[in-house]
């Protein structure tokens, strides 16, 4: 999707390895914070305005993890339909409703709701209301290059299916299942990506339980905090987290995820496969569905 090289070159290919570790985990989470989006128009060819900032970017993991982006799309204004031919990405609206574009198809979908776009195809976002809706953007490539390609598309007046016609998904905490006191969700599993891209999550952590332990060999995750506030350990480095912070979890690190407020604290968690062949490994390693 856009991101702030939007119109620039591609950054170069960071070094393979260890993601860098020598920060603290505190300054290495990404906090959303509204004074420092910026404001583009006619994004990817879309109609209106948005505005945004980076989360987390290249650098964050030593995975295939381009970036994440939090930010804010103005009422009747959107993202052009665009194609990633390396990349994928999944647009998250976390309130109100959006019309979702994939290929040419658009459906409207209520938030807390996220669709996937899988490598090679295209896709837009337009919101048709009133008032501004609350967007998150993940993007995972086969490397660390971003790549786009516009269709000078606005979407913005698309024939609506009364169904989608892709891949959809809606954060419901009703659809949580138990897992001794965390209840949790696989929204989307590897076989919806063409990257390293391996899952995403729903989580729930009632007040004074933690997720603990560390992801599946060979993945990293990235811990977004939809609601609630908590306390995470990384590697045995602490710090709190909130609402609109990204954590950055690298390969075979051990974390704990504690709540620590008096609500839930409720995390969309992606999983970032090393390479393809530890992808691979993890899928096979599912029991079947």
């Amino acid at each position: 999707m856009l991101t702030l090289m939007l119109g620039a070159t591609a950054p170069a290919q960071p070094p393979r390895g260890p993601a860098p570790a020598a920060r603290p985990l505190a300054q290495r989470i990404g906090h959303s914070d509204p004074a420092r989006y910026r404001r583009l128009d006619k994004v990817h060819g879309g109609a209106g305005t948005m505005a945004f900032a980076p989360l987390l970017g290249p650098d964050a993991l030593s995975t295939n993890l381009i970036f994440v982006h939090r930010g804010v799309i103005a009422p009747h204004s959107g993202i052009g339909q665009h194609f990633h031919h390396q990349c994928e990405e999944m647009f998250v609206i976390l309130d109100g409703e959006a019309q979702f574009t994939v290929d040419g198809r658009t459906a409207t979908l209520a938030g807390p709701a996220a669709v996937p776009d899988r490598m090679g195809h295209a896709h837009a976002l337009y919101n048709a209301s009133d008032r501004p809706v609350q967007w998150l953007n993940i993007n995972v490539g086969q490397t660390k290059r971003y790549d786009n390609f516009d269709l000078d598309d606005a979407r913005d007046a698309a024939a609506i299916d009364p169904v989608a016609q892709f891949a959809a998904i809606r954060f419901d905490r009703a659809r949580l299942t138990a897992d001794g006191a965390i209840r949790t969700r696989r929204l989307l599993g590897p076989e919806v990506f063409a990257t390293p891209w391996a899952f995403v999550d729903h989580v729930l952590i009632p007040p004074g339980a933690a997720l603990e332990g560390a992801a599946a060999p060979g993945i990293s995750e990235m811990v977004y905090v939809m609601a609630g506030t908590g306390e995470a350990t990384v590697a045995g480095d602490r710090a709190p987290l909130r609402g609109g912070d990204a954590l950055p979890v690298e390969v075979g690190a051990r974390r704990s995820l504690r709540a620590t407020g008096d609500a839930p604290l409720e995390l969309m968690v992606v999983g970032i496969a090393r390479d393809p062949a530890a992808k691979a490994a993890y899928a096979a390693s599912l029991p079947p569905r």
